[in-house]
């Protein structure tokens, strides 16, 4: 395959270039790859298709569905609201959204919604894809339900119901939906082409996401298995590319999983946090109010992931870095010590369950190796 990578790579970070090349060849259709240092952009890359077919290039400004990528966008307008002085990470929850105290979740603080341990990991009667789009519904159910554990004695991937509790939090806060919060006052002062909620004018720029090979687009995301190979209960429902690739889901706010971007607007939203608050030279918020994205609130057995995971405000603590990832490969992950971002977001999706996808790890082992 003829070398399709088009962009910026400072020479310093051609080993970057070499594994994207090396990804778009092997199992990539379309994707993009950002790297900031410092908050500025050392890498900026593009290349591939943004169909099946191959017969529509992945251009400059070709955005796509980043699944769970989107909770980093998510916590980080609760921790500019925090910075602002407006919200507190150790409130309870019922202090701005008071019929949340029902079904004795009065002690669920919001840094427990942001690490997890909320103990709501479900959504109960929430039976299909549909159901996610009506935000007062699903909200309700949500301030009814009883925790599945005491808080903050336990994790479990909120998986759905992060972007609901933290986006009525935000909504309660600021008179704002998340989507139209994170427009007017995260991206659009950086300038980050990442939204939540997608306007129909952007239709035209989407790359579908493409199931893994071998796959139709009835692919779902599940959870995974325990130890013994039993998949694990969460309540809620399927979701599947073909519900992705819809029109309603993109006009849809579900903070936890609905951002659609490129991996330029994800490492640019996400180096604010690594780069003492700042990002192109805009200060999105204060040194100190980036702290709470790598300083740990949980650490132990995730009851729903099946894993060992260490949990901050909002991100997976992974060493001194910190991010997340989405269903079928797009990541972003910082270090606030090198204050390196690196950002991969791609449509063709590689099942995690039958095949390892390191096409994400790759690009971020290959950045950090260019600093030492």
């Amino acid at each position: 395959m003829t070398d399709d990578v088009r962009g910026l790579c400072e020479p310093r970070f051609a080993a970057v270039r070499a594994a994207f090349a090396a990804s778009l060849a092997r199992d990539d259709v379309g994707a993009s790859v950002a790297v900031l240092l410092d908050g500025e952009p050392v890498v900026d890359l593009w290349g591939g298709h943004a169909d099946a077919d191959r017969s529509v290039r992945w251009e400059r400004d070709t955005l796509t569905a980043v699944n769970s990528t989107t909770k980093n966008m998510t916590a980080l307008c609760a921790l500019v609201l925090a910075d602002r002085g407006l919200l507190d990470l150790a409130a309870p929850v019922a202090a701005y959204w008071p019929g949340f105290a029902a079904a004795g979740k009065e002690g669920v603080l919001v840094r427990h919604v942001l690490s997890h341990s909320a103990g709501l990991p479900s959504l109960p009667g929430t039976v299909s894809v549909e159901d996610l789009y009506d935000w007062d519904r699903v909200t309700a159910r949500l301030a009814a339900l009883a925790p599945a554990w005491e808080p903050g004695t336990a994790a479990g991937y909120h998986a759905l119901t992060f972007g609901y509790l933290i986006g009525e939090v935000v909504r309660r806060v600021t008179g704002r939906t998340l989507g139209t919060f994170f427009a007017e006052e995260v991206a659009g002062p950086l300038g980050a082409d990442f939204h939540i909620g997608l306007p129909a004018r952007h239709d035209h720029r989407v790359a579908p996401l493409l199931p893994p090979p071998a796959l139709t687009d009835e692919y779902a995301a599940t959870a995974p298995p325990g130890p013994d190979g039993v998949p694990r209960e969460v309540t809620g429902p399927v979701v599947r590319v073909k519900d992705v690739n819809s029109a309603a889901w993109r006009r849809a706010q579900i903070p936890a999983v609905n951002g659609f971007g490129n991996a330029r607007s994800v490492a640019l939203l996400h180096t604010a946090l690594a780069n003492r608050g700042t990002a192109g030279g805009v200060r999105l918020l204060s040194a100190r109010g980036c702290e709470p994205a790598w300083q740990e609130l949980f650490r132990g057995e995730d009851r729903v992931l099946g894993t060992p995971m260490c949990w901050t405000a909002g991100f997976g603590k992974f060493g001194d870095a910190f991010g997340w990832g989405g269903w079928g490969g797009s990541l972003v992950v910082s270090d606030p010590g090198s204050r390196l971002t690196v950002a991969y977001v791609m449509n063709r999706m590689l099942d995690g369950d039958r095949q390892q996808d390191d096409r994400g790890t790759e690009l971020v082992t290959a950045a950090f190796g260019a600093l030492y």
